[in-house]
């Protein structure tokens, strides 16, 4: 990183003086090859996260102490103190700049919680942002992706958005450089969530006695169909070895991903570690469209269309 911030009698000046508000993304994964466990506790990761236009909304004011309140999904189940990611974002920013973690945050979800779109990551990125351009700290992305790399695996991704190769525990990004090309997605959201750490131990588990499928290796297919912008390429060679568990520990997503399928999508797979399924379509008609004969199935809480690749978390 840079030097730090330090504050100064300008403190006024760098900052901002009004509310800042910053969009961010929710992110599916293309591709999630889950290896073994590390001894860090974290199993070794190559994904492809792609950020779609499903977004919470965070808006930063000037206050006196560090502050949250929200409201959308989640509101009342949510914890708003010290262990919230927004909460910790906000600290880890001030020690990393010698300022003070001073501001009111209000935070707009809809990004369903615990649901495989990393909305917890997307509010901690939100939080940087937002909190840089309040305090005027003056850091770059990479700066804040640095900094977002120590609150979570896919803070760093949403700081930036886009396509992106993600390694290591999933804090290592890189963007895929491809041609602009917008792909078309139905978000089908789950009633509840599902554990991002009890998924990983139930696909251990399901490894250790033989009934995962095979692991998905590498992300070269993933990668190359991204170039040739085809939406049935593409289709063909998405993957997530998280699905079995998520399967697992909530059979009934099998109904959804057969509900996809018959309504005409060109490939389901659940996102992440559930229980949100997305489903890849031709085009924002189709989107629509199977969107539509999901909610009308009953086999989700809501369908919503969405598209991607969109910008990471940026000041609106």
């Amino acid at each position: 990183m840079t030097g730090a911030w330090r504050p100064d009698e300008d403190d006024q000046q760098r900052g901002a003086s009004g509310p800042v508000r910053v969009r961010v993304p929710a992110k599916i994964n293309l591709h999630l090859g889950v290896g073994p466990l590390r001894a860090d506790g974290y199993h070794e990761l190559n994904t492809v996260y792609h950020a779609i236009s499903i977004h919470d909304e965070l808006t930063a004011r000037r206050g006196d102490t560090l502050t949250l309140t929200m409201e959308g999904e989640g509101a009342g189940e949510l914890a708003l103190d010290d262990s919230n990611l927004v909460i910790r974002a906000a600290r880890a920013l001030a020690a990393q700049t010698g300022r003070p973690a001073h501001a009111r945050l209000h935070l707009r979800k809809q990004i369903p919680l615990a649901g495989g779109l990393a909305g917890g990551s997307a509010d901690a990125a939100a939080t940087l942002v937002a909190c840089d351009a309040l305090w005027g700290t003056g850091l770059s992305r990479d700066d804040l992706a640095a900094i977002a790399a120590g609150l979570g695996s896919d803070v760093p991704f949403l700081v930036h958005g886009g396509t992106a190769l993600g390694t290591g525990r999933g804090e290592a990004v890189s963007p895929v450089l491809v041609r602009p090309t917008s792909w078309h997605w139905v978000v089908a959201i789950a009633d509840g969530g599902l554990s991002t750490p009890e998924a990983y131990r139930e696909l251990d588990r399901l490894r250790d006695t033989g009934d995962a499928p095979a692991p998905i290796g590498s992300t070269d297919a993933l990668l190359a169909a991204l170039r040739q912008r085809d939406p049935a390429v593409l289709a063909a060679v998405l993957g997530n070895d998280l699905q079995a568990a998520a399967l697992s520990m909530r059979p009934t997503l099998a109904a959804t991903l057969r509900a996809g399928a018959a309504a005409g999508a060109l490939a389901g797979i659940v996102s992440g570690s559930g229980p949100t399924c997305v489903f890849l379509t031709r085009d924002a008609d189709d989107a629509e469209r199977v969107a539509g004969e999901l909610t009308a199935a009953g086999v989700c809480r809501q369908a919503r269309p969405a598209h991607g690749p969109v910008a990471g978390a940026r000041v609106c």
